[in-house]
């Protein structure tokens, strides 16, 4: 009898330390074919992601599969938790996240691996530990180089400039607006001064209070850089009906078609890409995965469909390619 209890135990010991050293990634299966892959953006309202959306869906429809996108009306981690569940739920192969809160949706992306549901994030990042594969605009401090750069250029490297920012959670914008900091210890910036970082909500109505409250705080303001999507519009048109849109110069993160009128007034400059490229690599990214193709390691490789060739970076990392900076010169060149 103790005998049997001992071996029970030992057994138990056993499974248990097992499943401590399982990887997130366990109960994965190799699809023989095309899947069902889960966008999950930040926000349902946003039309950045529904430009990616289109993209995915042209994938779709050279690959097969299918492609399923729901999103919270609220830009917060707990929102996405809740939609996570759902693609669960709803019996998807991959789930990929465009994240509100690197780390505060993880536990629930690691309760959706261990359910077999392949994790990739794109735009903006999670946890490395909760997803294989992070499918990214540009590499973010080249963005971040260049929304620097690009104030730099519009104030002549001299004065006062905000940053407004997304949500503080926000992972890509957190990572720019660090590199900017550092990046500003260079000589070449030395007469250039943030006073504050401020921040939108993923809201228009309060990115244009926060804009507005920038310029009332700082009389010498002489610019602004919103790394935000729905932000950078948003600011331009409170900025503009307020009269200060041109003493205040902006730049950063958004449509290119949505603030072409300031960009050919010379008022605002965009750093920008193509926002359907990243859906559709993102879903030949996903299919590769969830037929073990690629398995995230660096030094992967797979064909993208008419982006040709990519591979797969440090961290699981896929860089869709170089930004711009939108000018008068080169705006004609972006549909989005």
């Amino acid at each position: 009898m103790k005998k049997a209890m001992r071996t029970h135990l030992i057994l138990t010991t056993a499974i248990m330390l097992g499943a401590l050293a399982a990887p997130a990634f366990a109960a994965e299966k190799c699809a023989k074919e095309s899947v069902t892959v889960g966008f999950l953006p930040k926000l349902d309202t946003d039309p950045y992601f529904q430009v990616a959306k289109t993209g995915a869906e042209e994938a779709q429809k050279e690959i097969g599969g299918k492609v399923i996108q729901q999103a919270p009306s609220q830009a917060t981690a707990e929102a996405q938790i809740e939609f996570i569940n759902n693609l669960v739920s709803q019996k998807v192969d991959v789930i990929a996240i465009s994240g509100n809160d690197a780390n505060a949706v993880a536990p629930a992306l690691k309760r959706a691996a261990k359910q077999g549901v392949r994790i990739v994030s794109y735009d903006s990042d999670v946890s490395e530990a909760a997803r294989s594969l992070f499918f990214n605009q540009a590499k973010g401090d080249s963005l971040a180089e260049m929304m620097l750069e690009s104030m730099g250029q519009m104030i002549g490297y001299e004065g006062d400039f905000a940053i407004l920012s997304s949500t503080p959670t926000a992972t890509n914008q957190n990572a720019w607006i660090d590199f900017i900091k550092n990046k500003m210890k260079e000589p070449k910036f030395a007469k250039m001064k943030l006073v504050q970082i401020a921040y939108g909500q993923e809201s228009e109505q309060v990115n244009q209070q926060q804009a507005l409250a920038l310029v009332q705080a700082f009389p010498n303001l002489k610019g602004i850089i919103i790394p935000a999507g729905i932000g950078l519009p948003a600011a331009a048109r409170a900025l503009e009906q307020a009269g200060s849109l041109g003493k205040v110069k902006l730049t950063g993160l958004a449509p290119a078609t949505l603030i072409k009128k300031y960009i050919q007034n010379g008022s605002v400059q965009d750093i920008w890409w193509n926002v359907k490229d990243l859906g559709y690599l993102t879903y030949y990214g996903a299919q590769q995965l969830a037929q073990c193709k690629i398995t995230g390691k660096p030094g992967d490789k797979f064909k993208a469909g008419r982006l040709g060739d990519y591979t797969v970076g440090e961290k699981g990392e896929v860089v869709l390619g170089p930004a711009k900076i939108v000018t008068p010169a080169n705006v004609e060149e972006f549909k989005f």
